[in-house]
């Protein structure tokens, strides 16, 4: 569900067990049980206080907007800014519809420096609809973060619903990790874009009321022209527990691969469940394979439940890095960044480290 750059688009949250473009699933929605938020402390990083986000409808959007840093286009602005809306302009597709390159300047509207920009437009007939729609604006609308992707504006005229952002020329990091491109990412690049991602998730998390993203995969990280890495496509986001309060109940959605295990199990939402995503993320960052890949033997399929048991091994876990980075890092930051990511993916979510100890890991390479 990613905001734009892959042709491949296999972000279906539907409640149904549909098998995705590239092998990963939408998760059916469980019923819920009791599960205790994790207590493993660290230090806090010190970053801007997230705003507690304000709930806005379609209603209020039309009427009062409320949001000085987002501008309001007409669906004709967008149409000029997209060409009509041509082919050629097409940078992406999934279930909620499709992703177009586009450019607003003068022509669109009087006034406008030129600026490319990333336009996704709501498939009134797709997987997602308003509620998805409406959790883009209001979370993107009142965060602003450098290692968040920026939403420009929005379109919501009659049964239009477009979101416009900052265009990312080197599209998404799933793109660079798993299909041919120019270059491959070096050890130092995706250590870069792991550390990037990881303040992103830290500002969500370090909130007066914390925000869980529940949708941390590579395709929703992606990456400008110097390999900035940014946090896309803001969904499935969900308000966190305040104050006595050790989770948020919520139906079940997400990604299979990248889900946390108790997540699926009992339907409650703690910052921990966004952890082992992170973790997901950094083991294929490390390995260079699919969370979920059905063309590997059966027991490699799942990434997690073959690596995790070889990441305790250094000799063994050294031999299983992406062979495209060989050269290129020290065997100590590569075992550290594993003890990592082992960690992330704990089945116990008490044995997952926060995203600012993760921050404070990454920044020590």
């Amino acid at each position: 569900m990613g905001i734009c750059f892959s042709s491949e688009y296999d972000q279906d949250h539907s409640f149904q067990m549909n098998k995705g473009e590239n092998g990963s699933h939408s998760i059916k929605e469980k019923s819920t049980s009791q599960i205790k938020p994790s207590t493993l402390e660290s230090p806090t990083i010190k970053s801007p206080r997230t705003p507690i986000i304000i709930t806005k409808d379609v209603k209020d959007l039309r009427t009062n907007p409320g949001y000085s840093n987002l501008d309001i286009f007409t669906y004709e602005e967008m149409q000029i800014a997209t060409k009509l809306f041509k082919s050629d302009q097409v940078l992406g597709e999934g279930g909620f519809g499709i992703v177009y390159k586009g450019v607003i300047d003068e022509h669109v509207r009087t006034g406008y420096s030129t600026i490319h920009v990333a336009i996704k437009e709501l498939d009134p007939e797709g997987i997602q609809g308003d509620r998805e729609w409406l959790a883009e604006v209001n979370y993107l609308g009142q965060l602003q973060h450098p290692n968040l992707v920026k939403l420009i504006g929005y379109c919501c005229e009659e049964d239009h619903r477009l979101l416009v952002y900052e265009y990312m020329a080197s599209g998404s990091l799933e793109n660079h990790l798993f299909r041919r491109v120019s270059e491959t990412l070096t050890w130092s690049r995706r250590m870069k874009i792991a550390l990037h991602a990881a303040k992103g998730l830290a500002f969500l998390h370090d909130a007066e009321r914390p925000v869980i993203y529940r949708d941390f995969k590579t395709s929703n990280i992606l990456l400008d022209v110097d390999f900035n890495a940014k946090l896309s496509d803001f969904g499935l986001a969900k308000d966190g527990p305040m104050g006595d309060q050790t989770h948020v109940s919520t139906r079940v959605m997400g990604t299979y691969g990248y889900a946390a295990p108790e997540y699926i199990m009992t339907g409650h939402l703690t910052a921990r469940s966004d952890i082992y995503g992170f973790g997901v993320v950094l083991l294929e960052m490390l390995i260079g394979r699919k969370a979920l890949d059905k063309s590997r033997p059966s027991h490699e399929h799942n990434l997690v439940d073959w690596a995790r048991p070889i990441l305790t091994h250094e000799k063994k876990c050294l031999k299983i890095l992406d062979p495209r980075m060989d050269g290129q890092y020290l065997p100590k930051a590569a075992i550290k960044v594993a003890n990592l990511a082992h960690k992330c993916i704990s089945q116990n979510p008490k044995g997952r480290p926060t995203v600012s100890h993760i921050v404070q890991v990454l920044e020590s390479l």
